[in-house]
């Protein structure tokens, strides 16, 4: 079977028999894609393959530009694909089971300040409906922390605005509750009472986002609202719906929320992944010590 054939085979096992999301489908594709170009170039079928030759497309990966960060996840889609060989008894030699991913450091997640947050919640014109949608959108993504594309999945009935919460789909298809603070259900009652109709103009959607023609608001839609927003109140390239999210969790770990209840509202799989935000008030209290300790 040609390369291809066999990643596509590979892929389908991942989607019926492990139940993968789209989006982590989507990255094993383009990486193993990267990997089945790679074999045609060298006329030889992943059978042929050993290990030096899946060092030398880390090094092809590496020479392209691509971080190491992202040559790790490459050389884990290919690991898992040479797993999956195996298992199915396509080939007999596994080429990646001595393979070492290059080394990569773990980035501290930009957030923003507290004083950041506030000029970039006021940053949308409360005259307009698109406006009114704007501030409900950067209000919601702050007081949830939700992912992007789980912010413009959201349906209206996936709220309860009398309770103070709302449902949502993550990642592998969990579906979890998230609460919402005041200002937030606020800020949604004003977009639902006297923006949506607007934007709607006599038509329905069961999103509760819109775009400006009143259909489903889209990630690279949503993206450019947060950017132009950003730059109206000097937020430049810091800014991205992500950084909204490790804001969230930074800022409920600075107050004494515990590391379980910030996993669990942002829909976490492993605490380890949640950690990460410990750090970061680690490096904050360094500083603070750093510069008012009077012997630091």
């Amino acid at each position: 079977m040609k390369p291809a054939d066999l990643i596509e085979d590979f892929l389908h096992y991942l989607t019926v028999e492990r139940g993968l999301a789209k989006n982590s489908l989507l990255a094993y594709g383009r990486d193993l894609a990267k990997f089945g170009r790679y074999l045609t170039a060298k006329g030889r079928t992943p059978r042929q393959i050993r290990q030096g030759e899946i060092d030398e497309f880390a090094r092809r990966l590496s020479g392209q530009g691509l971080s190491a960060k992202s040559i790790a996840r490459a050389l884990n889609a290919v690991r898992m694909f040479y797993r999956y060989l195996v298992m199915e008894k396509m080939v007999t030699v596994d080429p990646t089971a001595q393979i070492r991913s290059p080394r990569t450091l773990k980035t501290l997640p930009r957030y923003l300040t507290l004083e950041e947050v506030d000029h970039l919640l006021a940053a949308p014109d409360p005259g307009s409906p698109l406006g009114l949608r704007d501030a409900a959108m950067v209000e919601m993504l702050y007081a949830t922390g939700l992912r992007v594309s789980e912010l413009i999945s959201l349906r209206q009935r996936d709220l309860n605005l009398e309770a103070g919460y709302l449902r949502c789909v993550g990642k592998g298809s969990k579906e979890r509750v998230v609460p919402l603070g005041r200002q937030a259900v606020a800020r949604i009652r004003v977009y639902l009472d006297a923006a949506r109709p607007e934007i709607l103009r006599g038509s329905s959607h069961p999103s509760l986002f819109l775009n400006s023609r009143g259909g489903p608001m889209s990630r690279q839609g949503f993206w450019k609202i947060l950017k132009k927003h950003g730059r109206a109140v000097g937020l430049r390239s810091r800014l991205s719906p992500h950084v909204l999210r490790h804001s969230f969790a930074t800022h409920l770990l600075e107050r004494g929320a515990d590391l379980r209840s910030v996993q669990m509202m942002l829909g976490h799989a492993d605490i380890s992944t949640t950690q990460i935000y410990t750090h970061i008030n680690r490096e904050r209290l360094r500083k603070i010590y750093k510069d008012f300790h009077p012997r630091a």
